[in-house]
């Protein structure tokens, strides 16, 4: 905890501005004030877009540069926290360090500072179900588990509190991996599919920033890849520690697979253990099998078959993905707002068979629908909503354009028959009509269940 303590007083010692006012860095405002730190805030927001945040943190003694530019003066500070949702290669950023301000960000500085073991992983599908699996598997393990990162709270707030024999599991964004220098003890990389390339730019930069949750480990670590995704083996050669992988279609010589007969094994030197069987995981659709493949891996020496077992049978998965909502009239109603490319969303149309009436849209992030078209035979009929409502078109058969998520589920009620699924997968991120996909899967459920009551 040393290291800590004279992270603080250097900070105490230093010009700090936070740009954002998110929860990670709303966290850490709070700390750093209650250690006497002087802080900035950044925001392009005014006082009154603000709100409440604003009141809070005048109280707190926090200063503020507001405004279109709020970016002008980064040359003002000492050390500037971006947020995960800012851009690295900023062009005012990259300005600002190159005249020696230290841009970082809450995972760079927890990384660095972290007492206990790190598990971390990225992808462009699945990482938050296999964090969250990792989670409780060395939770029912009987560890004390920090969950954190791109989903759960913000760790550097509580970095005092953190104990060698803790574990840490954090999920990583390949915005949050760009300016990473530091790796995890064990890194999991779920797969690579062309994703957030509205901001990257090019699949060469979002490959590169996802290359960072390994490419800074030492030979004491693990690196578990999938051995089905050709992207992601692509890495294999930059593994400096053990490397493992995972597999639902073939045996590979050391990792986890799925067997012929339906059970999960870990393999090495020919001998399978076997696991759990895929019926016995609560949580639907093979992605979910890749998950569970991948986030044993990541734990085999550390928790018991019997810990694996158990969560498999209790799990009942993540918020927003794939997430049973309710049934109305023998519908059944599902929210996969975390679905925010066609990758994930065909993740989730292969967990059913038919009659799907298919809610999608949103924010354009320069990819391609086309491997939506598959599963066009199950699609009773789409309703797109938002900046690409027209982008599906020539995806499916049956397909209406609305203007916001309301009128699309408003329209799946007007032809739902009994043994539908109405399914809200966007393939899109969610930022042209809502602040996040977690509040489009509230406002979602919300509707359903106010459909619900109608009867």
């Amino acid at each position: 905890m040393h290291n800590v303590a004279r992270f603080f007083e250097t900070m105490q010692n230093s010009r700090v501005a936070f740009i954002g006012t998110g929860v990670t860095n709303g966290d850490i405002i709070r700390l750093f004030r209650k250690k006497g730190i002087d802080v900035t805030l950044l925001d392009r927001k005014n006082p009154e877009q603000l709100g409440k945040v604003y009141t809070e943190f005048e109280s707190l003694g926090v200063k503020f540069c507001l405004g279109d530019s709020y970016l002008d003066s980064l040359t003002d500070y000492d050390v500037v926290f971006r947020s995960p949702g800012m851009y690295y290669h900023n062009e005012k950023l990259q300005e600002a360090r190159k005249k020696g301000v230290v841009i970082t960000s809450e995972m760079e500085v927890f990384f660095s500072l972290c007492p206990c073991k790190i598990y971390a992983v990225t992808g462009s599908d699945g990482k938050t179900t296999t964090t969250t699996l990792i989670s409780e598997f060395l939770s029912h393990a009987g560890f004390r588990v920090h969950k954190g990162g791109n989903i759960g709270r913000a760790l550097l707030p509580i970095i005092e509190e953190i104990r060698e024999d803790d574990v840490a599991v954090v999920e990583l964004s390949s915005f949050q991996l760009l300016s990473m220098r530091q790796s995890p003890d064990v890194a999991v990389i779920t797969n690579i599919a062309p994703n957030h390339l509205d901001v990257h730019g090019t699949m060469e930069e979002y490959i590169y920033a996802k290359t960072n949750l390994i490419a800074h480990q030492d030979a004491f670590s693990r690196t578990i890849l999938n051995l089905d995704n050709e992207p992601t083996m692509h890495l294999a050669s930059m593994v400096r520690g053990t490397l493992t992988t995972f597999s639902r279609r073939t045996k590979p010589e050391f990792g986890t697979y799925l067997r012929e007969d339906g059970m999960l094994c870990f393999t090495k030197d020919g001998k399978d253990t076997p696991v759990v069987h895929m019926n016995d995981i609560r949580i639907p659709g093979m992605h979910n099998v890749e998950n569970y493949l991948a986030a044993i891996n990541a734990v085999w020496g550390t928790v018991s078959v019997e810990d694996i077992q158990y969560v498999a049978k209790n799990f009942g998965g993540v918020e927003h993905r794939i997430e049973y909502v309710n049934t109305i009239n023998g519908v059944r109603f599902y929210n996969d707002s975390k679905a925010t490319n066609t990758h994930a969303a065909c993740a989730a149309l292969s967990a059913f068979d038919k009659n799907v009436i298919l809610l999608c849209g949103g924010k354009d992030k320069h990819i391609s629908f086309d491997d939506l078209k598959q599963y066009d035979h199950k699609i009773k009929h789409c309703f797109s909503f938002g900046q690409t409502k027209d982008h599906f078109k020539s995806i499916f058969t049956n397909k209406t354009s609305c203007q916001t998520m309301k009128d699309a589920l408003d329209h799946a009620i007007e032809i739902m028959e009994e043994g539908d699924v109405i399914l809200l997968s966007p393939a899109c991120s969610s930022f042209d009509q809502f602040k996040n996909y977690e509040i489009r899967g509230e406002i979602f459920k919300d509707l359903v269940e106010e459909i619900a009551k109608r009867g």
